[in-house]
């Protein structure tokens, strides 16, 4: 085997070059060797490509991006039992110290300590190979393929706002955002019983996929106010609001859109402050508010929500590029915006 591998490395905002670097390598017992096959492009990829940064979240020197991955063992660690070499994975991108006190209590996406892919400067997997720990990968069964693979890591996000919130049967859920998100936490609440389920967005053709994946209504919100149309759909307002937006403006339109005593999830990233936030509102409706910080746990009840066929992944993805092509991909996603539901870049 060689001794690199091609990779997409960041230099600085919109300077992503297709690089020779060392090849990845087996360096403790419990890692496994993958080769990459499918990685998926993430907002917060295109946020570090575009602008170089993510919130208050910089990098120094340049870094491999990329963190929803699906792909091939070809080699294990000698302490290694849960995977062997062929098989399908999909990748837990991130994995923690699993000693401290957030470790303990089953909170790990708190770990001081989280190595996570892409998060500078730990680098990501849009390259050939990537090493590691095994008890990070999970096998996909038959029919899943390593494209469905690379789409767990949005749907574990998906999983863990509905369970954050706790959403059930027969409960009334807004969905704000019809991006990958947005439509994955729509599949997922249709999944646990909600109904109805009412989705905003802006772009029709997203809203256009929403509907076809069950959305009970779909409000597009640059033709009408979404607020006073799920309030007057649902009046005394919904169960439950998984924002999916994360700025002000949605964010508050979620606390007026929810009951009174009702459930909002944050999920959209917001690095601004909410200088506008309602907290007197918040108060007399006692509104439970939830942020959401990745997942927990979530990549088991993922694959078996698309191996039964309650949740439909395939058709989200819409895009697909070479490694070589990746420069041109984070371009794309960029500027075509409203043309993208999920792109996929495809190595080897």
């Amino acid at each position: 085997m060689a001794e690199t591998m091609k990779a997409a490395v960041l230099h600085a905002p919109r300077d992503l070059r297709i690089e020779e670097v060392p090849r990845a390598r087996l360096t403790a017992p419990d890692q496994a060797l993958v080769k990459v096959e499918a990685v998926g492009i993430c907002g917060s990829d295109v946020h570090y490509w575009a602008e170089g940064r993510i919130g208050t979240k910089t990098f120094s020197k340049p870094f491999i991006l990329g963190h929803e991955t699906g792909g091939t063992v070809i080699e294990v660690g000698e302490a290694v039992t849960r995977v062997k070499p062929g098989d399908r994975v999909a990748i837990e991108p991130g994995y923690p110290d699993r000693t401290c006190d957030f470790c303990r209590a089953g909170r790990y996406n708190l770990c001081p300590e989280m190595t996570f892919l892409a998060d500078p400067p730990v680098d990501g997997s849009l390259c050939e190979y990537l090493a590691w720990p095994a008890d990070y990968l999970f096998p996909l069964p038959e029919p899943l393929d390593v494209e469905a693979g690379a789409m767990m890591e949005p749907l574990a996000v998906a999983i863990y706002a509905n369970r954050q919130v706790r959403v059930g049967p027969g409960e009334a859920v807004a969905i704000i955002g019809a991006g990958p998100i947005g439509l994955l936490c729509l599949q997922v609440a249709r999944a646990a019983g909600a109904y109805p389920v009412y989705v905003t967005d802006v772009t029709p053709s997203r809203l256009e996929h929403a509907r076809n994946l069950g959305a009970t209504e779909v409000i597009n919100a640059g033709e009408r106010d979404a607020l006073e149309t799920v309030r007057a759909l649902r009046p005394g307002g919904v169960d439950v609001v998984l924002e999916c937006v994360g700025i002000e403006e949605t964010v508050n339109q979620a606390l007026y859109m929810v009951r009174k005593g009702g459930r909002v999830q944050l999920v959209g990233m917001s690095a601004g402050t909410l200088s506008g936030f309602p907290a007197w509102d918040v108060i007399l409706a006692e509104l439970e508010i939830h942020g959401q910080f990745r997942y927990v746990n979530c990549y088991p009840p993922a694959i078996a929500l698309v191996q039964s066929g309650a949740v439909q992944v395939a058709g989200m993805v819409t895009h697909r590029w070479s490694l070589e092509e990746a420069p041109e991909a984070f371009a794309f996603v960029h500027e075509k915006r409203a043309e993208v539901i999920k792109g996929i870049v495809r190595v080897g």
